[in-house]
């Protein structure tokens, strides 16, 4: 599932990885998503690793008072006429337990990424240390933000409310 701004060109497409930064952003132009292979629409979905969720998540996790820990970004979505939302977490915190993980490679210096060395290349089995993550309800992990993490009481309400597309991995 693409990204596209407005433009819908080649050159429009969307960095996918700013919406792992968590901060805010400041998108001018809506975003629109290609959907492939086209099926039944999910409450929540990824494209390129974004989430992508329906109105139906807006509203829970208003309701659970998280809008100062996400932002909804409105998002066209091919095919589909209801309104929908890439879901950036505005938290990034250093929570990943190195020693509980099942393992933890780093980038070395024969990697020859010096922009990354003595960070994450890779973590199996990721575990997290709860006291660093304290009372966030969702963030993403520093150093690995290719994973999106919510607490108990996010995944409960999601679970309760009937939430399609969501898989949770205890961590």
């Amino acid at each position: 599932m693409p990204l596209y701004d407005e433009g819908g060109g080649e050159d429009d497409f969307f960095d996918v990885w700013q919406f792992k930064e968590g901060r805010a952003l400041n998108i001018e132009r809506p975003v629109r998503l290609s959907v492939k292979p086209s099926g039944g629409a999910l409450d929540f979905s990824h494209a390129m690793g974004i989430p992508i969720v329906h109105r139906r998540v807006v509203s829970l996790f208003e309701r659970l008072g998280l809008q100062r820990e996400v932002q909804f970004i409105p998002a066209q979505v091919e095919g589909q006429t209801e309104p929908w939302f890439i879901l950036n977490a505005l938290q990034v915190i250093r929570c990943i337990d190195d020693a509980r993980s099942e393992e933890v490679f780093y980038w070395q210096p024969e990697d020859n990424r010096p922009e990354k060395l003595g960070g994450y290349k890779n973590v199996r089995g990721l575990r997290v240390d709860p006291e660093k993550i304290g009372g966030a309800h969702i963030l993403r992990p520093w150093g690995w933000k290719v994973v999106l993490i919510v607490s108990e009481y996010v995944k409960t309400a999601m679970e309760a409310e009937g939430i399609t597309g969501i898989k949770f991995i205890e961590v």
